[in-house]
């Protein structure tokens, strides 16, 4: 039983460990996927979406990315385009509060 315990006690924070890095991996993908989608709609159709939604109903996408932080799709951060010519979601950042496992904020991510 003590042999158990001690294994355990070695493998469980590795474990818990290894899930929060694997989530930070799936944001950066995540945002990478919602990122190149974005230019690939405004280099189509000359304008960035008004909303996430509008890449999945013009099949850009099949659905919208969840935050795996938040786990929700509610959560994005959309940002707009700094020319004010320009309408639409031009970026997306988590909306997850705190630090990835390598110290950043998830907001500059």
């Amino acid at each position: 039983m003590a042999i158990v315990a001690l294994l355990l006690t070695i493998a469980v924070p590795r474990y818990f460990g290894s899930l929060n890095k694997s989530k930070d991996v799936i944001l950066q993908e995540n945002l990478k996927v919602i990122r190149v989608t974005l230019d690939k709609f405004y280099a189509d159709k000359g304008h960035y979406p008004d909303r996430l939604d509008e890449l999945v109903e013009q099949k850009y996408l099949r659905s919208v990315p969840v935050d795996p932080i938040t786990d929700s799709v509610q959560t994005w951060i959309l940002i707009p385009a700094k020319d004010a010519d320009t309408k639409g979601i031009f970026d997306v950042k988590s909306g997850a509060i705190g630090k990835s496992i390598d110290g950043r904020s998830y907001e500059l991510f």
